[in-house]
């Protein structure tokens, strides 16, 4: 249900010269996808639980409801993104970046991209990401980070990147 806008804020528009549907969009339901659909990016490049969603903003007719449906989104959408672009060991994966190479790299060695990933280490923690952008080198830098968080916390630690790991003194 749109709501109308009321004819004073449309005056107080039409005077700024700004067009009134732009300014004053009432209408919630777009930008709820959109930070839902942003929270899922975020955690899907996690991997971790997707925020579940019963969709009910699209069900009622409740203004109130939307509006407080559409904050509960972006501040969903606000935290995923924090943990996201900080993830835990962060320091440690730009150390080892600077020992490896720029986030582009394609030597032709075999490894790819700015924490030289083999071909068999992409398939393994970043099958997703391999079959949307190619190998590490097309990556987002953030990409590659939480594909090595993968492999960190399945087990692997550091020790796919021995000597860098060591000069930084991370093993």
């Amino acid at each position: 249900m749109q709501t109308t806008i009321p004819a004073v804020l449309r005056d107080l528009f039409r005077k700024s010269g700004r067009p009134v549907e732009r300014e004053l969009e009432l209408e919630p339901l777009p930008e709820i996808r959109e930070h839902r659909s942003g929270t899922w990016k975020w955690q899907r490049l996690m991997r971790t639980p997707l925020t579940p969603s019963r969709r009910l903003a699209e069900q009622t007719a409740s203004d109130s409801f939307r509006r407080w449906v559409l904050r509960y989104w972006t501040e969903e959408e606000r935290a995923a993104h924090w943990r996201a672009t900080h993830p835990r060991r962060l320091a440690a994966w730009l150390c080892i970046h600077r020992h490896e190479g720029p986030w582009t790299a394609r030597t032709g060695n075999g490894y790819y991209g700015g924490l030289q990933m083999d071909l068999q280490f992409q398939r393994t923690y970043g099958p997703d990401i391999m079959r949307r952008k190619g190998t590490a080198n097309r990556w987002m830098p953030l990409e590659q980070i939480w594909v090595a968080e993968r492999a960190y916390r399945s087990g692997r630690g550091f020790y796919p990147w021995p000597n860098t790991a060591r000069s930084c003194g991370l093993i």
